[in-house]
């Protein structure tokens, strides 16, 4: 607030200044009442302190319409209050020059106060009621700003807000789909299901850590998503594969997390539990320019079966990416060349360096 009023103060200070100069520079071209050029002498100190005498009545102006603004259900008000200042100003102009006049001689002979105040009422009306404008443009101008400030403000926390909504979606929903994973081998295998309770613990323990974050480097991401596999491999045993196919230079990218378990979790699901045979699931990442490119690739079951639903984890993955990147990814269900599905996310490529 102090830095505002001394900015404000320099503003005046240097508008009035060289409006001063600019009145002076005038004044050199006129000739006096004898007939003479006007000299630098007496035109620039008489210009510059006169409109010195603005400054201190410009500040009050500006405090004025921000006390009292013209604004709706107080325009009556506003305008009295205004109306009253400019008229104010009038009269303490007018004693300005008149008890300088002396000394500056702005007037030819001495003049009397009437015609001081007269002639005070043609220059100066106006004059005040433009500062007045040009207040009130001003204090509309920072509201304006204000207003956006506030409204990117909103938009961020709103942004966040369902960003976490989203996450705490999908947190229950792979919870969920994990326990009926483990709920499956109780009765039949105590060991296997010993061993995923195990998994799951390290797995939930990892993603509490990371909660309320939205970005995590694709290194992170890629070491949740192995305690996720750990634990389907319990589950269907040799019947799921696992190839891993990740270029170096893309472990630091920063992705959200638990980005590519609803896409490992969909093709398990409808893809490697629906074969009574081995599959495989082959997880990639590259780099193509500035995009970060995902994929997995299972090798069973075609693209219907995977969008005929409306599962959770596919959905709140899209919501998810257009709330971090708008329109700047790509998220699409490709049939793969022999057989299977390629799930395909593309995002805009951000590293961390610290985590390479």
């Amino acid at each position: 607030m102090q830095r505002k009023t001394a900015t404000l103060c320099l503003v005046i200070f240097v508008w009035w200044t060289l409006n001063g100069l600019a009145t002076g520079a005038e004044w050199m071209t006129m000739l006096d009442a004898a007939g003479h050029q006007v000299s630098w002498s007496k035109a620039m100190p008489a210009s510059v302190i006169g409109a010195w005498g603005w400054m201190p009545l410009t500040l009050g102006l500006v405090w004025l319409v921000r006390r009292y603004p013209v604004e709706h259900g107080r325009i009556a008000r506003a305008l009295a209050i205004q109306a009253a200042a400019v008229a104010l100003i009038v009269v303490l102009r007018a004693i300005y020059i008149y008890g300088l006049d002396g000394w500056l001689h702005w007037y030819d002979a001495p003049p009397t106060f009437s015609e001081v105040l007269l002639q005070s009422v043609w220059n100066n009306l106006f004059q005040a009621w433009l500062i007045i404008g040009v207040a009130h443009a001003l204090l509309l101008s920072e509201r304006v700003r204000e207003r956006e400030r506030q409204t990117i403000t909103l938009q961020s926390q709103l942004a966040d807000a369902r960003l976490s909504a989203l996450a705490s979606q999908l947190n229950p929903h792979f919870l969920f789909n994990a326990l009926n994973s483990i709920a499956e081998l109780v009765h039949r295998d105590a060991d296997a299901a010993d061993r995923m309770i195990v998994g799951l613990s390290a797995l939930l323990r990892s993603s509490l850590e990371k909660a309320g974050t939205q970005v995590v480097a694709l290194q992170e991401e890629l070491r949740l998503l192995g305690y996720y596999l750990d634990i389907e491999k319990i589950r269907l045993g040799d019947r799921l594969h696992v190839d891993w196919s990740v270029a170096p230079d893309t472990l630091a990218a920063l992705v959200p997390p638990l980005l590519l378990q609803p896409l490992v979790e969909n093709s398990v699901r409808h893809g490697i539990s629906r074969r009574v045979t081995p599959g495989r699931i082959v997880i990639s990442a590259r780099r193509e320019m500035h995009q970060l490119v995902l994929e997995v690739l299972d090798d069973g079951g075609d693209v219907g079966i995977r969008t005929s639903g409306n599962g959770v984890g596919l959905a709140t993955t899209r919501a998810r990416l257009e709330c971090l990147y708008g329109d700047a990814f790509g998220l699409e269900l490709i049939q793969a060349a022999q057989a299977g599905t390629i799930a395909r996310l593309t995002l805009p490529f951000h590293a961390l360096e610290a985590a390479a």
